[in-house]
């Protein structure tokens, strides 16, 4: 495992990070709690320090599982847990609320969840157009000082969003979409989180899934998967990412003698991610864990990802459509 110390605390946590909206349930077609328990474990196992999770995964359900897993394995006080607020929901729709009050109740209530009193960081999960950033950040740092957290991050902002948000208060760490198939980052958060010293802790390495080599373009997802929804696992964008899935595969084989999977996490790990967020419900799929690391995707291989990139995915789309709501937008929907 490799670690990296966040700016600006005394956190110094696995590079890896365990992602449990899965776990959840919510928009991954259900969930299984003994499963997701022994996953945490089997990651904690392998050299996992850091796990992340929300109220709204599962609406209360993932941080509960991460609660339980970590008190049965009586590890709290070796394992980082980042968990969010900003995001309240009503008959199964999720639409984006920072007002001070919720953001406030919210959090009290993630702490039951989890059964802690502090977490390590508390992110904003996505930004509130109906709020100031300014006094969405007070909320925060009044926990920074009352320890119930010890880092401060913010989910899906912009440059601009956090330059506002810190009017009000530190921030500590980011946490936007990143990984092979989605790069938008690149142009100018990623620049501006290493010239203020930010933490970032991208999610979305295996891009739902499908740089883990084992989605097929017959597969067939149930209930309210969030892949129902996403352009990319549709034709004719589809054949176009599974064909890049298939090359990259071959690349990493003949290279590095690993998988399109270990290829996908070690590209965001060298690629300026200091996180990366893995996300899985099964103990299996955190076998691959080892072999992420020990090893550094070259230029060479860089350019040759790149080009792969550029004569596979000719209509590209990013991570868009993952975007909740504003309650205004609710209200008029």
């Amino acid at each position: 495992m490799e670690f990296t110390q966040i700016p600006g605390t005394d956190l110094k946590v696995s590079r890896i990070a365990l992602g449990t909206w899965a776990m959840g349930g919510w928009m991954w077609g259900g969930t299984d709690e003994a499963q997701a328990i022994k996953t945490i474990h089997a990651a904690i196992d392998k050299g996992v320090t850091l796990i992340d999770t929300a109220p709204v995964y599962g609406f209360g359900l993932s941080e509960q599982i991460v609660g339980k897993a970590l008190a049965q394995k009586k590890c709290r006080d070796q394992v980082f847990i980042s968990t969010k607020t900003g995001i309240d929901w009503q008959d199964g729709n999720v639409f984006r609320d920072c007002s001070p009050d919720y953001l406030r109740r919210n959090f009290a209530d993630s702490l039951k969840n989890l059964q802690t009193d502090h977490v390590d960081i508390l992110f904003v999960h996505w930004p509130d157009p109906l709020e100031p950033f300014e006094e969405t950040a007070r909320v925060l740092n009044q926990f920074l000082k009352e320890g119930k957290t010890r880092a401060v991050g913010v989910s899906n902002y912009s440059p601009e969003q956090i330059a506002a948000f810190q009017k009000g208060g530190a921030v500590h760490t980011v946490q936007p979409p990143y990984n092979l198939f989605e790069r938008e980052i690149e142009a100018d958060l990623m620049p501006f989180c290493q010239k203020n010293h930010l933490s970032l802790m991208t999610y979305g390495a295996l891009c739902r899934g499908l740089l883990s080599g084992k989605v097929t373009a017959s597969r067939e997802y149930q209930a309210d998967d969030l892949r129902k929804k996403d352009p990319k696992f549709k034709e004719p964008r589809l054949n176009q990412y599974l064909a890049a899935v298939e090359r990259l595969d071959h690349l990493a084989k003949e290279r590095f003698d690993r998988g399109v999977l270990h290829l996908a996490v070690r590209w965001v790990l060298d690629h300026g991610g200091d996180i990366a967020l893995w996300g899985g419900r099964k103990p299996n799929q955190m076998d691959p864990l080892p072999e992420i690391f020990g090893w550094r995707i070259d230029h060479e291989a860089r350019r040759a990802i790149d080009q792969i990139l550029e004569e596979t995915v000719k209509d590209p789309v990013g991570p868009e459509f993952m975007a909740p709501p504003s309650r205004q937008q609710k209200e008029k929907s």
